[in-house]
């Protein structure tokens, strides 16, 4: 299996998104579409559906604006097709923690659906503060059995991520990279298998951002990067399983 647990389904630079991720995904077994925000949420549900099998939705939520009693998100979730919730802490300027927060995290433990943390903070008015992987840590003591996944492996906070998912049995990274970032793909990688996480690494493309071929080439070539240097390469067999892990069965997700 091959499955990239990190893509979107809007593509600014053309004009039928669903199309292009379409194209783009026709050769990879399973991926995750997140959706952006809940104004993107029945879009991505509808392209997921029409690609049942291969395509599982996320839904975009802010618990600190939206309702979030168990009903709510019992409603939100497996209802309309979603397998998982996707937040938004850093662009939607909430702590991890807040108190209306912790009862979506509730409801999602219950529920038995993955939160996935898109660690991204890179806009302008994001709270970079709030995109600290550590302040999960929280979350991961209180719910236990709550699967989560700290996005693009918490960038630019790695060692944070490293010692999150080393901790946490159900805490895992999305190992989103940019092919052209080579020293950036080098310490993450370096890192997780020094630190005897790679098993707790789930790939990603970013898509659109990123093709997932692409990253894929990048990742098999790893060591080909430390040709003629005397820097620690990772073997290709450890690197080869982040890439066909089954996400499906590692996240223990059975709706859709």
């Amino acid at each position: 299996m091959i499955a990239d647990c990190h893509t979107h389904l809007s593509c600014p630079t053309s004009g039928n998104a669903a199309a292009t991720h379409a194209e783009a995904y026709r050769d990879i077994d399973v991926c995750f579409v997140l959706s952006k925000s809940g104004d993107e949420n029945k879009a991505v549900s509808e392209y997921a559906a029409s690609n049942s099998g291969k395509t599982y939705a996320f839904a975009a939520f802010n618990p600190v604006t939206e309702k979030v009693a168990q009903k709510a998100v019992t409603s939100a979730i497996p209802n309309a097709g979603f397998c998982g919730a996707v937040l938004y802490c850093g662009t939607d300027g909430f702590h991890p923690a807040h108190s209306r927060a912790v009862r979506f995290y509730e409801a999602a433990e219950k529920l038995n659906i993955p939160v996935f943390f898109h660690n991204s903070a890179s806009e302008p008015t994001a709270v970079l503060d709030y995109a600290q992987p550590f302040l999960l840590d929280e979350i991961a003591r209180k719910f236990p059995n709550l699967k989560i996944i700290i996005g693009n492996v918490g960038q630019p906070f790695l060692q944070q991520t490293i010692a999150m998912i080393a901790k946490h049995p159900n805490v895992y990274a999305d190992l989103t990279l940019s092919p052209e970032k080579i020293w950036e793909v080098y310490n993450v990688i370096v890192s997780a298998n020094e630190a005897s996480v790679m098993d707790k690494l789930l790939f990603g493309s970013g898509f659109p951002k990123a093709k997932p071929g692409d990253c894929i080439e990048t990742l098999l070539g790893f060591n080909r990067l430390l040709a003629d240097t005397n820097l620690p390469t990772v073997p290709r067999e450890n690197i080869r399983t982040i890439i066909e892990r089954d996400i499906i069965q590692t996240l223990g997700i059975t709706t859709r």
